[in-house]
């Protein structure tokens, strides 16, 4: 199994750093104290998509070589994947073909449509 290094997160952190939003970090203290100690919570939601994963499918969607790119990607997802996968293709300007379950929620497939996916 492959161990990514250091270098390799400094890699994707470049490679992704033009195409996702710097998200803030945000402590309760209500819930600090429910809890008996410091909690951190790293707010993704405020990604694009509305997820973390597009750290991932970016980094994915731009760690591809041109030709690689033009065959365009392809998840199976009900939702934020798909979403995410399909907002890093759409920046790239290459295909994402998705397969939802016919049980997605209508918003999650509203989504991946608005962002291109097919």
């Amino acid at each position: 199994m492959y161990i990514p290094s250091y270098e390799d997160m400094l890699e994707a952190h470049e490679r992704i750093r033009p195409h996702i939003r710097r998200t803030p970090i945000r402590t309760s203290d209500y819930l600090n104290d429910l809890a008996g100690c410091q909690l951190f919570f790293k707010c993704e939601n405020f990604q694009e998509p509305g997820a973390f994963k597009v750290r991932g499918a970016a980094n994915a969607v731009f760690g591809l070589s041109d030709e690689q790119a033009r065959a365009g990607v392809a998840t199976h997802s009900s939702g934020n994947h798909a979403s995410c996968l399909s907002y890093a293709a759409m920046l790239r300007g290459i295909p994402c073909n998705v397969v939802m379950p016919r049980t997605a929620p209508q918003a999650k497939k509203d989504t991946v449509r608005r962002y291109g996916g097919v």
